[in-house]
């Protein structure tokens, strides 16, 4: 259903899997890959964000790096250039937004485990063109990477598990009230009894059928409702 593109980005040029819908056109969403890079996974995603009529694109990071190994992963998040990354991902938003296919002015972003810290980040750094932010157990966990949510303007839904050892419910109840206290949009789901990663169908280990399907659902109604 989807294709690679590439998209400027800061004088350079960045690539990404694109994937629109039937009709041709409609809201534009941006993925953000998890630490084990684009890989299939979040292409299906990608494509499963089309069948629901969403155009989505979802920037390559890691430059055509992708590993299944956990120590790899964490290496290569560690050694993601933070701003680099923001770049890129913001040339993804303004590459959306020129595309005819995508109907809407703004866009939606969701990213999952380190791409739903950076959708945070991205959030934070691109108010004018990002009305929507769905992080799914999102981390960050790069020193100095925090984002000033102060200049936040998305509504935020949020999707985390109860049985996280990277990003717990504690902190994810925080992040909300975080978020509130400065006037944010912004409400934190706490999926009971699953853990983190549960969204990825590519990892039976950890993935929850349930959650997965009532995140995703909720994901969709709160995408249509606030990209415009």
């Amino acid at each position: 259903m989807g294709q690679i593109v590439d998209f400027p980005s800061n004088g350079h040029t960045c690539s990404g899997y694109l994937a629109a819908p039937g009709s041709g056109s409609g809201p534009g969403v941006v993925v953000i890959q998890e630490w084990w890079g684009l890989v299939p996974h979040i292409k299906d995603v990608c494509d499963r964000f089309a069948s629901e009529g969403f155009v989505a694109l979802a920037p390559d990071l890691y430059h055509g790096q992708t590993t299944t190994e956990p120590d790899e992963a964490g290496k290569l998040m560690m050694a993601l250039n933070i701003e680099q990354a923001v770049k890129e991902m913001s040339g993804a938003v303004d590459y959306m937004l020129s595309l005819d296919a995508v109907s809407s002015k703004t866009v939606g972003v969701i990213g999952f485990c380190m791409g739903g810290g950076l959708a945070l980040i991205l959030a934070a750094r691109r108010p004018d063109a990002v009305s929507a932010c769905a992080p799914f157990y999102g981390v960050i966990p790069w020193e100095g990477a925090q984002p000033d949510y102060s200049q936040l303007s998305a509504k935020v839904r949020g999707h985390f598990a109860e049985n996280d050892g990277f990003f717990g419910p504690e902190l994810a109840k925080a992040l909300e009230q975080q978020l509130r206290d400065l006037g944010k949009d912004a409400v934190i789901t706490i999926h009971p009894g699953v853990e983190h990663a549960f969204f990825n169908d590519s990892r039976p280990e950890v993935y929850d059928e349930t959650a997965s399907r009532r995140a995703w659902n909720e994901t969709i109604a709160f995408f249509r409702e606030a990209i415009n």
